[in-house]
């Protein structure tokens, strides 16, 4: 299953799920990626009526959820709820700003977490190409341990280059990694996971997946298996989709 969080409010670019993307609004550029994949069913979680009316108007089903939360994790937490999912079910959270984001991709996270049962929790990561983004702090980077679990999330660069600085190294280890924000999660993970005390560290990166980290959850990690999109948060990134997407 995939479930969509999506909210009409956004400092930087307000109405964004509804903002014209190549003749479609951007919410069903995300919504057909994810009909494309092999989910069973998709749904849209939402606290806005317009973002709701738009969803059923290209045949989408629409959870309505509260407008308190602080996350799209807490809405999908809800929507899991509402839709009264198994705890075994496994959810993917594809986020409602994702533009060009791979069905591959969409398969690939969920068949990594129902492939390890002793696990709640799958993302995805994508080689650093770019070095202007190993130090940017809008670009999260990611290191993981012998067994394709997460170490830690940072908006810092990590590794730290060290005799590597400069020399880019994206097909091995000693390279650097982005984090892709897709996940997938265990129905009953979700409900636990919101209760869960956020911690320091959470706080100071501003990364809610350090909470899971940080009580002792792993989570997985593969890197993408095709191309992951782009995550539309400013204008720049609204025209460079816009120029993609043609």
């Amino acid at each position: 299953m995939v479930i969509i969080p999506s909210r009409y409010g956004s400092t930087r670019l307000p109405g964004k799920p509804l903002i014209d993307i190549a003749g479609q609004p951007l919410l069903q550029h995300v919504f057909d990626a994810a009909t494309r994949s092999q989910a069973d069913s998709v749904h849209i979680a939402t606290d806005d009526e317009r973002v709701k009316d738009l969803a059923e108007s290209f045949g989408a089903s629409a959870v309505m959820t509260s407008a308190a939360h602080r996350s799209g994790t807490d809405r999908l937490a809800e929507a899991a709820d509402i839709l009264n999912l198994d705890e075994n079910t496994i959810v993917v959270n594809l986020q409602g700003d994702e533009v060009g984001m791979s069905e591959k991709v969409i398969d690939q996270v969920a068949r990594l977490l129902s492939e390890h049962a002793d696990c709640n929790m799958a993302t995805i990561r994508e080689p650093v190409t770019d070095p202007g983004q190993i130090n940017d702090p809008n670009v999260v980077k990611v290191i993981c341990d012998g067994q394709g679990r997460a170490l830690y999330f940072s908006r810092s660069v990590i590794p730290w280059p060290g005799p590597a600085a400069g020399n880019l190294n994206p097909g091995g280890e000693a390279g650097w990694f982005r984090h892709i924000g897709l996940y997938a999660y265990r129905a009953g993970f979700l409900r636990r996971f919101t209760g869960l005390p956020v911690c320091d560290l959470e706080k100071q990166e501003s990364l809610e997946q350090l909470r899971a980290l940080y009580h002792g959850e792993s989570i997985l990690v593969e890197t993408a298996c095709e191309s992951t999109g782009i995550g539309v948060d400013t204008q720049q990134d609204l025209e460079r989709a816009r120029q993609v997407l043609g």
